[in-house]
């Protein structure tokens, strides 16, 4: 279940509590339902849907126009303010139960019948107790809004938050990797080598996928195991043979949906990490797809980099572990060990 539906399911259960709340308050609750006839009940009744007028009044304007903006004195005078307007009006229209103790509602009409006197006036102590009930009731209702919405509103920051991590991300992908691609395709092509004509072609899947399908919430995983593959070949194009590619995709990818670009970072990272084409580079890539899970496995040996592309290294990665808390709350495991001569990545992932 996603997160709007889930809000949804959290304001219903909301109003059918609140609304549900004078039962318990009711204490000539009797078989059948006499108890409708009761004033107190009907008190309570009328409370609770001024606390769900009063819920909505905070949820989607005092909360966000007042407390966000650090108005906190406006705020919580507007509160107060609801609270002595519903309590007033709530008891200046049921003043008190007209049902003495112990006694149900058709003892009350035959008493009506038999011009029965009236009841006394309220008083003190009933003001008392209905204000410390009330109360009681709003300070939860109060509380349950403020802390929904700041929920909310966080949960929001955080979605903001991480689409913008995913678009720094692209624009770190696409500029490093195109110009160096390009570089690539343009060497091949004074050699005028048969793969010039492939290259364009990849690249340019590439760069429709980055631009057209990552803006999603979820993408096809065959489009995303397409991108990997289109990636570690233009990358061997780039660097030729002095990379040793150990490079193992199986299983069916078909019908099955997964966050866009939440694999290359790792495995962007393992030719920045190890690539030099003075020493020997080891990469390893394996996927594996099962019928609900996704498995992958990043493994290079540590090689010697220029300073200013280590200090790049690793953004692409912290944004994805982020991403990955986020889009799959315990439903991943990621485990990555960074050894003196190693760099690994192990990722399982509940497919959607």
């Amino acid at each position: 279940m996603n997160n709007k539906a889930n809000l949804i399911l959290i304001h219903i259960l909301g109003c059918v509590i609140i609304l549900a709340s004078p039962l318990l308050f009711t204490p000539n609750i009797v078989s059948g339902f006499e108890f409708i006839g009761d004033t107190g009940f009907r008190r309570d009744l009328f409370f609770a849907i001024f606390l769900i007028l009063f819920f909505y009044l905070s949820y989607f304007i005092l909360v966000p126009k007042l407390y966000f903006n650090k108005r906190h004195f406006a705020f919580f005078n507007s509160v107060l303010l609801c609270f002595v307007f519903i309590c007033f009006l709530t008891l200046l229209l049921f003043p008190r139960n007209p049902i003495p103790p112990g006694m149900s509602p058709p003892h009350i009409l035959n008493d009506l019948n038999k011009n029965a006197l009236p009841p006394p006036p309220p008083g003190l102590p009933f003001f008392i107790n209905e204000f410390r009930k009330f109360s009681l009731q709003f300070f939860i209702v109060f509380i349950f809004s403020l802390m929904l919405k700041i929920n909310t509103r966080w949960k929001q920051s955080e979605k903001e938050k991480l689409d913008a991590e995913l678009a720094y991300l692209k624009a770190q992908i696409n500029p490093h990797f195109l110009f160096n691609t390009l570089n690539s395709i343009y060497s091949l092509a004074i050699v005028k080598s048969d793969n010039v004509a492939s290259s364009i072609v990849k690249l340019s899947n590439m760069m429709r996928y980055v631009l057209s399908e990552s803006s999603n919430d979820l993408v096809r995983l065959e489009k995303e195991i397409e991108y990997i593959q289109n990636f570690i070949e233009l990358q061997q194009i780039r660097f030729g043979t002095f990379i040793k590619l150990d490079c193992s995709i199986t299983g069916d990818a078909k019908n099955k949906m997964i966050a866009p670009l939440i694999l290359i970072p790792f495995i962007e990272n393992a030719y920045k990490h190890g690539v030099n084409a003075e020493e020997e580079s080891i990469i390893k890539v394996k996927i594996e797809i099962s019928e609900n899970q996704l498995f992958l496995s990043v493994k290079n040996n540590k090689v010697f980099v220029q300073r200013m592309e280590e200090a790049k290294s690793g953004l692409g990665v912290e944004n994805t572990k982020n991403r990955l808390r986020y889009i799959y709350p315990r439903k991943h495991e990621l485990i990555i060990n960074n050894s003196e001569k190693e760099y690994s990545v192990s990722l399982t992932l509940d497919l959607k």
